[in-house]
């Protein structure tokens, strides 16, 4: 499966699971086999402003057909927060 598949289903998924729409996806890699992994940017919670909104990222495992293996959220943030490296 191609990875812009891949994406698709892992923020479907993620949409499906959460009930929060997603907002991008930050992150890819081939997991073992012929899945992927996808790290998936949500909504958690909107504000007004826009710039108040809470962000969360959650990492899933899609398998070779699209199917969601594993998800979970790994961190919450306000939006535009510029993390220090």
């Amino acid at each position: 499966m191609p990875a812009s598949k891949a994406a698709e289903y892992a923020v479907e998924h993620v949409t499906a699971m959460t009930g929060r729409s997603a907002e991008s996806v930050v992150g890819m890699e081939r997991a073992d086999g012929d899945g992927w992994r996808v790290t998936v940017e949500v909504v958690e919670t909107r504000r007004i402003p826009d710039s108040a909104d809470i962000l969360a990222v959650y990492e899933t495992e899609v398998d070779g057909d699209g199917e969601l293996v594993a998800y979970r959220r790994v961190r919450r943030y306000p939006r535009g927060r510029v993390e220090r490296e």
